[in-house]
């Protein structure tokens, strides 16, 4: 038994096709056939069924998929083990949305950088469903977005953090000077908002509808950078995640409004298959989030502390 015809096997399962598996390999799929039935000679079992177009694994493929995971996952540990001296030099890629991107990556992927300057980066863009969906298919290593939490077994969670989603506007608009508000009193103002398959967008829009409203924006766009230039200008009310405003309220440029009846908190989830064994690229982005993620607590608890009003 070849460590090649196992690594085959499981992308044959996990792709469920001889062709896909063959594409992602770079082999022929008369190559991707013999492996396979070099590997059932071996074994004296029958790995797969052909059902139509389907190709699923049988009671017996099933039981040994789990040991080859685990035969995969001990060979790249000790490849792990005995490489740790040499420079990463590896492609990480990753799965995200538009705020995240925009507004956490650059530093992230700097700092990255920095450490591992050989190690190139794939960024995908998409809505979470989709780059769910890429992970599942393994086209993706790992996927970070902003999503109400996510549970199911196939994924392994590795950053669950909350985030507030907040009604924002410049500093210098009329409704900054309201030291309270409700929902309905702003429903009526000009927005700009992200495109409905945002997830915080999507969330909201569900809440208003079942109280039998809805915001009508003047302006939907998938990019947050545009949004907040034209809040600094004083175009409107925004939705956004807070990290995504952050420096704006720092600045002073940008206000929270003080809305009574409604708050969302949703949350940064960043996620790799289960079966998936983890490289020395993956455990590096995911130690250099958890140092970030140390980091941007106490500077987010002073940034919300700096915006509470004085009592005095």
């Amino acid at each position: 038994m070849e460590l090649r015809e196992i690594r085959t096997f499981l992308q044959v399962a996990q792709r469920k096709s001889f062709s896909k598996a063959a594409e992602a390999l770079g082999y022929s799929q008369a190559a991707v056939t013999i492996q396979i039935k070099q590997l059932e000679q071996e074994l004296g079992i029958h790995l797969f069924d052909r059902i139509g177009k389907q190709t699923v694994l049988t009671h017996q493929g099933e039981i040994f998929y789990q040991h080859a995971v685990s035969i995969m996952k001990e060979v790249s540990c000790a490849l792990s083990s005995v490489a740790e001296t040499r420079e990463m030099t590896g492609v990480l890629n990753i799965g995200t949305i538009e705020s995240i991107c925009a507004t956490i990556f650059p530093e992230l992927l700097e700092l990255f950088h920095e450490r591992w300057p050989k190690v190139t980066f794939s960024i995908t863009l998409d809505s979470p469903e989709v780059l769910m969906d890429r992970l599942d298919k393994n086209s993706l290593d790992l996927v970070y977005l902003l999503d109400q939490r996510i549970f199911d077994p196939k994924w392994k969670k590795v950053l669950e953090a909350a985030e507030d989603i907040v009604f924002v506007c410049s500093s210098s608009h009329p409704l900054c000077r309201k030291t309270s508000l409700r929902l309905s009193d702003i429903l009526s103002e000009p927005f700009l908002l992200t495109e409905k398959n945002a997830s915080y967008r999507d969330v909201l829009d569900r809440y208003l509808a079942a109280l039998g409203c809805q915001i009508e924006p003047f302006l939907e766009i998938g990019n947050t950078e545009f949004i907040i230039r034209l809040l600094k200008h004083n175009h409107g009310l925004s939705f956004l995640p807070r990290f995504a405003v952050q420096e704006g309220l720092a600045a002073g440029e940008l206000a929270v409004l003080p809305i009574e009846d409604f708050h969302m908190q949703i949350y940064r989830q960043i996620f790799y298959h289960r079966d998936k064994w983890v490289t020395r690229e993956m455990e590096a982005f995911i130690s250099l989030v958890s140092e970030a993620e140390a980091l941007r607590a106490p500077q987010r608890r002073q940034g919300e502390r700096s915006e509470e009003p004085d009592s005095r």
